[in-house]
């Protein structure tokens, strides 16, 4: 691993491997030509790390070969379970027994990065949470994630949970050649949930040049990851940005890998081809909460990267301010269906037909039978 030191304010940020604490250091990226393949740049990029609500592109993307292949629609409804609606924030707080369309838990997803929605979608394709697991984790060794684990549909932590920049690559190159169709829900600008519109965590949209995704995660382990994307003329460039100290960070980051992206041609790598490199504790996930969640962390800087009226501001030459407000589009639950008496009628469970009982003559008559 790289031997960068992050110095916070006057001494040195410190993580944990395997209980030992180390110098905290830049977290691994990679950034690919999603036409080509090839490697424009990486460091890191088969280093284990959390990739915290990044899950949920391999949660979009089961979605996606489900639908492919004919047992849902994007018009399927996704129940919020009580396990569900329990799920911590990012959270949409939805009632446990209410419904939304798959479509609009999609875009969910993929602005507000709700981890009760995202459950609901594995308990409601999957089965349970659990089985659902089973199907990325399927989905995963299919495309030769081999540095990958997947526990939930959400991305809470569980130290199970894992992934490398390298096979976040392989995922959202797949995906973008994979399902171009389904690409939109990835550079949706805002989500209007009638009465508040939720802008998207990803600071490229709208302010890095073409800029197109595709998703942010954080959880304190994992500090601030980005899958970031960008086409500029016909050109598709996707970087993967993993455990930034900052939430500004992240996206400058991308913003800086993207941009030199664009400028690169030639390097002869390529990810098919790429293979694992590193010392041995690659295969130990770096714990990053004492660099951005502890007392000391969260004393040192408490600005949110915004000005006095809320817009964010861009340290970086790369990325401009928003030029106007972000573009929302509507979700909203499913009505609820009630009898007369009010009721929520989808709260009670659908009978199971029962087997009719055989006639002492119809049985005597299929005893004559012979199959």
């Amino acid at each position: 691993m790289r031997k960068t030191v992050a110095l916070f304010l006057s001494g040195c940020v410190v993580s944990t491997i395997a209980g030992v604490s180390t110098a905290a250091v830049a977290g691994p990226n990679i950034t690919v030509d999603v036409g080509t393949g090839e490697i424009l740049s990486q460091e890191d990029a088969f280093q284990r790390w959390y990739p915290a609500s990044l899950t949920k592109l391999m949660t979009a993307y089961v979605a996606f070969r489900m639908i492919e292949s004919g047992q849902i629609t994007l018009d399927t409804p996704i129940k919020m379970t009580a396990r569900a609606a329990k799920e911590p924030p990012s959270k949409m707080g939805y009632k446990a027994g209410s419904q939304l369309t798959l479509d609009n838990a999609l875009k969910i997803l993929m602005v507000k990065s709700a981890n009760d929605v995202a459950m609901a979608v594995g308990e409601t394709l999957g089965g349970s949470s659990e089985k659902f697991a089973v199907l990325m984790n399927a989905e995963a060794k299919r495309l030769g994630m081999y540095g990958s684990h997947f526990m939930n549909p959400n991305g809470l932590h569980s130290d199970d949970h894992y992934t490398t920049a390298r096979d976040l690559a392989v995922l959202t190159v797949q995906m973008r050649h994979e399902f171009p169709q389904y690409m939109h829900y990835f550079d949706i600008e805002a989500i209007d949930t009638g009465n508040k519109i939720q802008a998207n965590f990803n600071a490229l949209i709208g302010r890095f040049q073409g800029a197109d995704g595709m998703k942010t995660g954080f959880v304190c382990p994992s500090g601030f990851n980005l899958v970031g994307s960008a086409t500029r003329d016909g050109r598709n460039i996707v970087t993967i940005v993993l455990g930034e100290l900052k939430q500004e960070r992240r996206a400058t980051k991308a913003a800086e890998l993207l941009a030199k992206g664009f400028e690169t041609r030639g390097t002869g790598m390529t990810l098919e081809a790429l293979q694992p490199y590193g010392p041995a504790t690659r295969d130990v996930a770096m714990n990053m909460r004492p660099s951005v969640c502890s007392k000391e962390a969260a004393a040192s800087d408490s600005w949110d990267g915004k000005d006095a009226e809320g817009h964010m501001i861009q340290g970086s030459p790369y990325m401009y301010r928003m030029d106007h407000d972000p573009k929302a589009e509507l979700v909203a639950l499913l009505p609820s269906k009630t009898n007369s008496k009010g009721i929520d009628l989808s709260r009670i469970p659908i009978p199971i037909p029962r087997p009719e009982r055989a006639s002492v003559t119809d049985a005597a008559d299929a005893a004559k039978t012979v199959n």
